[in-house]
């Protein structure tokens, strides 16, 4: 009972810092339920947008368009197929990343049994380097993900100009951090009876990692990739307020030419490809790792 009291407090204490937190927050940018009173024009803009929701353009709105334009409809999945494109470079990129910084920065390799065996080589290994290891592993993680693929995208379009490679890393720097830091807690958390099992038998330490404890952690890390591609595709999709060929560039160029219903048929696009990956992700991890 007294754990459990004791439990509760500690809750109850998180959760008063986090609503402390959010009235301080509230209070020090000053935020007013009145700023979201649009202006008359902003109305105006609001309707004249949301009211093509339900009536998407199945032709371009512009008045000329050269002969040798595709369809609009055509465009919206040419565009969608860039999407992907981008987004599944920039995750193999990251899962490359992330797979092997995730093993450096598992504590169940660097870190006492089962995967770190014994001996003296390990025993120095643990003592000397491993610290080192894990330790910069860590901050290069960090470093990684601190900084948005918005800034990254913006430093490389400055160095590099308009490429489609510093577009893919530009989003695979990030994802590759944040991929690497759940895959080493991913790890870290599996069960460990089938890994100790294998200890007990005298496997070495590879084998104790390779298939005792990645096989455990693999199905969330698979779930969570697939995840992230979704995510990387919204991502992908942003780039192309920047000029790269993806959705995001055709939304921000009808929007501003105020062509609506081409802005809501290219969203409907974003949301079918987005609906399209989380069946097929669905589909994939009841067959594999059900």
């Amino acid at each position: 009972m007294a754990f459990l009291h004791k439990g509760l407090g500690v809750r109850r204490t998180l959760i008063l810092a986090i609503l402390a937190g959010g009235i301080w927050a509230f209070v020090q940018l000053d935020l007013k339920p009145a700023d979201l009173v649009p202006t008359s024009g902003g109305v105006q803009v609001a309707w004249a947008f949301f009211s093509r929701a339900l009536s998407p353009a199945i032709v371009y709105e512009a008045e000329f368009v050269p002969s040798d334009t595709p369809p609009l409809l055509w465009k919206a999945l040419q565009a969608a197929g860039t999407t992907v494109v981008f987004a599944s470079a920039a995750m193999s990129l990251a899962l490359i990343w992330g797979l092997l910084l995730g093993f450096l920065a598992s504590t169940s390799w660097w870190v006492g049994d089962p995967a770190g065996g014994a001996g003296p080589v390990t025993a120095f290994v643990r003592r000397s380097i491993a610290p080192i290891v894990y330790g910069s592993t860590r901050v290069l993680i960090a470093f990684m993900r601190s900084i948005h693929e918005l800034i990254w995208a913006v430093l490389f379009l400055a160095a590099f100009g308009l490429s489609h490679l510093s577009a893919a890393i530009a989003i695979a720097i990030p994802f590759g951090g944040t991929l690497a830091k759940i895959f080493s807690e991913m790890i870290d958390e599996a069960p460990r009876d089938v890994a100790y099992a294998f200890r007990g038998s005298g496997a070495s330490s590879t084998q104790v990692y390779l298939f005792g404890l990645l096989p455990r952690a693999l199905p969330d890390m698979i779930a969570y990739s697939f995840y992230r591609f979704e995510c990387a595709l919204r991502s992908s999709t942003i780039l192309g307020f920047f000029g790269y060929p993806t959705l995001g560039f055709y939304i921000a160029a009808s929007f501003e030419n105020l062509h609506y219903g081409e802005v809501w048929t290219y969203l409907y696009t974003l949301l079918l490809l987005v609906i399209l990956v989380d069946w097929w992700s669905g589909a994939l991890r009841r067959r594999f790792v059900a």
